[in-house]
């Protein structure tokens, strides 16, 4: 944190009820088409506002949202920390917001997308997929990595590549200086297009500390992918700086949804600016102790963590993650194209 008024309370301005609720003069938005060389287009799929079963089912899902992450929390050190998952909201205004934002972003987004796609149609029309525990061909050149995986196997026709991607997005106050918090959301916008043209789950939540004495911790779940929705796009603009961060517990909850995914490859990447820090002394050694214990167990379920670090602790948030997980991020207009480029080296 920047400034000692980030670890004053603050009331949050969602609540448990209200944090799935869509506005009534909202409408649906969907891209019809991304055209060759421009932004995506829009119409209005839905003049009306979202029906009742709609909202009833937006509060089932963020209910078990609520339900899984205090249960995945219930062993740890922040087992009674007071947690809320919200379901944000949308409006005609974050859709102006993310169409303003897009239009820049989506040529880059297609561009690596589409030198991405032959990589794609070539493995998953390959006779044989790679890196296999057992197979009927054995591969020599993968011995180098030694982590068993020696053997080619027969891949059916239907079996594509498997990853699943989540961005961890850091909402502490200091994340309003410098730029930082438009080149986070330009950054998840890059990210979530690039997972939807090439069909990759993703998972985008955000995350502070501290909002209140009865919250003091507050998770925004904007897309996850057992519920994936077109209008997720939108609600990714409610990204906004807010209180303190405890970053083990965001980091574990999100770690947790992963490992139980059955892709393959399972890339968490956390975007801040910033240490821990959140009451009652979620700081210092203390808190760097959880988040690479939590880095570790979760290593070890197959999760591969990358920091990216946008603000003045990038020495910090290197030291805590690991320099191999490490990116520095200077310019933060290159940010989301960088982003989604490091994404695509995983498929």
């Amino acid at each position: 944190m920047e400034d000692e008024k980030a670890a004053a309370l603050k009331k949050s301005a969602d609540s448990e009820e209200s944090s799935s609720r869509v506005s009534d003069d909202s409408t649906d938005m969907r891209i019809t088409d991304t055209g060759e060389d421009g932004p995506p287009r829009y119409h209005q799929a839905n003049p009306e506002s979202m029906s009742e079963e709609a909202k009833q089912q937006e509060r089932d899902f963020r209910k078990k949202l609520n339900h899984a992450a205090r249960e995945i929390v219930s062993d740890s050190i922040h087992e009674r920390v007071k947690l809320i998952v919200h379901r944000p909201d949308y409006d005609q205004q974050l859709q102006a917001e993310y169409i303003r934002l897009s239009k820049e972003l989506m040529p880059v987004v297609q561009e690596i997308a589409r030198k991405t796609h032959p990589l794609l149609e070539h493995e998953t029309s390959s006779e044989f997929g790679r890196n296999r525990y057992y197979g009927s061909k054995f591969q020599a050149d993968s011995v180098a990595y030694k982590d068993y995986r020696y053997f080619f196997k027969k891949r059916p026709p239907s079996e594509s590549p498997s990853l699943v991607v989540a961005i961890r997005v850091d909402e502490s106050a200091s994340m309003s200086a410098f730029g930082r918090l438009e080149a986070a959301k330009r950054a998840v916008i890059a990210v979530y297009e690039f997972c939807q043209l090439c069909d990759i789950p993703v998972l985008i939540y955000g995350d502070t500390a501290d909002v209140s004495k009865m919250e003091q911790m507050s998770i925004f779940a904007y897309a996850d992918f057992d519920k994936p929705d077109a209008n997720d796009r939108f609600r990714l603009m409610r990204i906004k700086a807010r209180s303190n961060n405890r970053d083990g517990m965001a980091l574990r909850i999100m770690g947790e949804r992963l490992a139980v995914s059955p892709e393959q490859t399972k890339l968490l990447i956390s975007i801040s600016d910033g240490q821990p820090k959140a009451i009652d002394n979620y700081t210092g050694r203390y808190a760097v102790t959880d988040m690479q214990q939590t880095i570790e167990e979760y290593e070890r379920k197959g999760i591969t963590f990358l920091a990216a670090a946008i603000g003045q602790d990038k020495d910090v948030i290197s030291e805590i993650y690991g320099h191999e997980r490490f990116l520095d991020i200077t310019n933060l207009r290159e940010f989301p194209a960088k982003l989604v480029r490091i994404i695509a080296r995983y498929m």
